[in-house]
């Protein structure tokens, strides 16, 4: 009830000395958000689409995904995402989208806007596909605390970004045609406040949230983040990165327990939330790479890919299939 009122008083922008300010009633001046007006395509903000990635390996990748016919890499502690038109391109061929940042986890886009959350420095920046590149046009600051996945939802319209500290979802929007991007509402959960979450992931009506934590997958409401439903698992599988649903079963990516153990990186799969959280599920990472650690997991190109840190130093992004009985097909594709 309380996000109903928020929405009409974020939806009454202001423009003052060429930024756009936001303000709702109950936020404290030190959370009111500013946006930049779009950038000009100057040399500090255009990535011409022949500035190469120079790393041979990846540092620390976390999600793998495809928007319209190009691939993408968040290249994590390289601080750059990175675009190429075939996934199994060397890492040498793949072009810069974005470099001025600072442990990007995750880019999202339609298509001609995109979004990608730089992490370390609790922002969102917008960018606009060109033919020959990708211009910076806006700076989203502040926008909670470490803003760790994005998404954009083809149903909707929307673009998500979850920040990962403060149980708060930002939802932006394109607006008359154009390429540029609105903050159109902020949802919280008051029960993640605080609470370690790094992602979220859109199934039909619901939104699937995995606190570490608390060791507990929560089940919100996607029009309004209302808590349907909670799902403890076991200490084992705490330190969950994501949650993914298949066709049939339900896949955690995991890289540590509740105690920060490293040693216990997995991927889990299991039938049903009910089965994932009394403990029935099947360890499926020795299809990928022994003790590695898995990221985000998206689905693109009829199958799954993920990105797994391995233990060798050389991390990779891997593709499988789901069937009744697990992955198959598993192979690494890039990296």
């Amino acid at each position: 009830m309380e996000e109903r009122k928020k929405k009409g008083k974020l939806r009454d922008r202001k423009k003052k000395n060429g930024r756009y300010y936001l303000a709702a009633a109950g936020i404290s001046a030190a959370l009111v958000l500013f946006f930049h007006t779009p950038l000009s395509a100057g040399a500090e903000n255009f990535y011409p689409a022949s500035r190469k990635n120079v790393y041979n390996y990846l540092q620390t990748p976390t999600q793998a995904v495809k928007i319209a016919d190009t691939y993408y890499l968040t290249d994590c502690y390289h601080n750059q995402v990175i675009y190429s038109k075939s996934i199994g391109a060397p890492l040498n061929e793949w072009s810069v989208m974005a470099g001025n940042l600072c442990g990007p986890h995750a880019v999202a886009g339609d298509g001609e806007a995109y979004l990608i959350v730089d992490t370390e420095n609790d922002r969102v920046i917008g960018y606009r596909k060109r033919a020959d590149g990708f211009s910076e046009q806006q700076i989203f600051e502040h926008i909670g605390k470490r803003p760790h996945y994005a998404k954009y939802d083809p149903e909707t319209g929307n673009f998500y970004v979850w920040s990962s500290m403060t149980g708060e979802m930002y939802v932006f929007r394109r607006e008359n045609g154009g390429t540029e991007l609105y903050l159109e509402k902020v949802m919280s959960v008051p029960e993640l406040m605080g609470k370690y979450v790094r992602s979220f992931t859109i199934d039909g009506g619901a939104i699937y949230l995995p606190c570490v934590v608390e060791s507990c997958i929560y089940v919100a409401d996607k029009e309004t983040l209302q808590v349907l439903a909670a799902y403890p698992v076991p200490y084992e599988a705490a330190g969950m990165i994501q949650l993914t649903r298949t066709g049939g079963s339900f896949y955690l990516t995991v890289s540590t327990d509740l105690y920060w153990n490293a040693e216990r990186a997995a991927i889990l799969r299991a039938d049903s939330l009910e089965d994932l959280s009394a403990g029935r599920y099947e360890n499926v990472s020795g299809l990928f790479a022994e003790n590695g650690t898995p990221y985000y997991i998206e689905r693109f190109d009829g199958a799954y890919y993920t990105p797994v840190l391995t233990q060798d130093g050389r991390p990779g992004i891997y593709r499988f299939i789901d069937s009744p009985d697990g992955p198959k097909e598993v192979r690494r594709v890039c990296g």
